[in-house]
């Protein structure tokens, strides 16, 4: 490949268009190993079934999209241009240099049960806790509770949007207060926080991005909803691993962790008011490993309760579709930001 590129494992003989100079590229790698060779070329099924050509209608279903792309307008230099309107309602002042985010909006006694499992294992010991609140009005986030929890900073998102503007909320407050990493894990309790200190060790070991995975060696999916876990397989981590060249097994993944280096990297410019409802996250799995930062997929458990409601924000089937188009749209590039000169 021109240049000096190279892809990761699994996903050999793609062609990655607009890459960076390789100057500007540091090695991606996943579950901690090197991998410098070329394995076997991605052929008509990859290791999950997928067709390759499955994705096609997916992505010119995006293409055939009218008007501007999600990244269309004049060009800016990006940086910290735009954050959510929000306001922080407690801060205790950073102890660590890693911080837990947590988005969460309604989320009852989940919340209660994640960060008293969090208390139980000391998680306030080696990174501060932060929640990121969208609009909660169920009185969940008492300041006792919040108090018994050593829970550090409180943020309420004020202006319009969803999940990506809640988390741009926090990000530029946790690179406001000077964390040099922040991990981020969902609040409804789906996922296992006793990971937590493996994402934080990374983070200080020189990763860029940890992604939480259920599927890979070690970690553990209860009670996915079946056409969930499909998606999640057969559409969603196949596109987006085709897309960036790093073999990605659980994109959909809120439990995940980002150095600073990455948030705060001009060819990233996460902060701008095209990421407002769900797109962030599978822009990052998109765009970090094409611009060569450190990516790894570490084991997690996540279970979804077994007689109750599935906890989401998702509405079924509208939200979903919507879901799959943002998907389209960023594996063609339509969220990347303007060049920067």
């Amino acid at each position: 490949m021109a240049g000096g590129g190279e892809l990761r494992r699994g996903v050999p003989g793609l062609r990655r268009g607009r890459d960076p100079p390789a100057a500007e590229r540091r090695p991606s790698d996943r579950h901690g190993r090197s991998h410098r060779g070329r394995g076997r070329g991605l052929g008509p099924h990859d290791a999950r079934g997928v067709h390759a050509a499955s994705l096609a209608g997916l992505f010119a279903a995006a293409g055939r999209h009218r008007g501007p792309g999600p990244g269309a307008g004049p060009s800016v230099t990006p940086g910290r241009d735009h954050v959510p309107e929000h306001v922080v309602e407690r801060w205790r002042g950073r102890s660590k240099d890693h911080c837990v985010v947590i988005p969460v909006i309604n989320e009852g006694e989940r919340i209660g049960r994640l960060l008293s499992r969090m208390s139980a294992l000391g998680i306030a010991e080696i990174a501060d806790i932060v929640i990121v609140d969208g609009g909660s009005t169920d009185g969940s986030l008492a300041p006792a509770r919040l108090d018994a929890a050593q829970v550090a900073g409180l943020v309420r998102k004020t202006g319009p949007g969803k999940l990506s503007a809640q988390l741009l909320c926090a990000y530029a407050f946790a690179l406001d207060q000077g964390y040099r990493g922040v991990v981020t894990i969902d609040g409804n309790n789906k996922d296992d926080p006793d990971a937590i200190p493996a994402f934080v060790q990374a983070l200080k070991d020189g990763w860029d991005f940890v992604q939480a995975s259920r599927y890979v060696k070690g970690g553990v999916a209860e009670n996915t909803p079946w056409l969930r876990d499909l998606a999640i397989r057969l559409i969603h981590a196949p596109a987006l691993s085709l897309a960036s060249g790093f073999r990605w097994t659980d994109t959909t993944q809120g439990f995940r962790a980002y150095s600073r280096r990455l948030l705060e990297d001009p060819r990233m410019a996460i902060f701008r008011p095209q990421f407002r409802d769900y797109e962030l996250l599978a822009y990052m799995n998109y765009r970090a490993p094409r611009l060569g930062f450190r990516c790894l997929e570490l084991p997690t458990a996540r279970r979804y309760p077994k007689d109750e409601k599935t906890p989401t924000k998702i509405k079924p089937f509208q939200g979903e579709i919507a879901l799959l188009r943002t998907l389209a749209l960023v594996c063609l590039g339509r969220f990347n930001p303007p060049r920067v000169s």
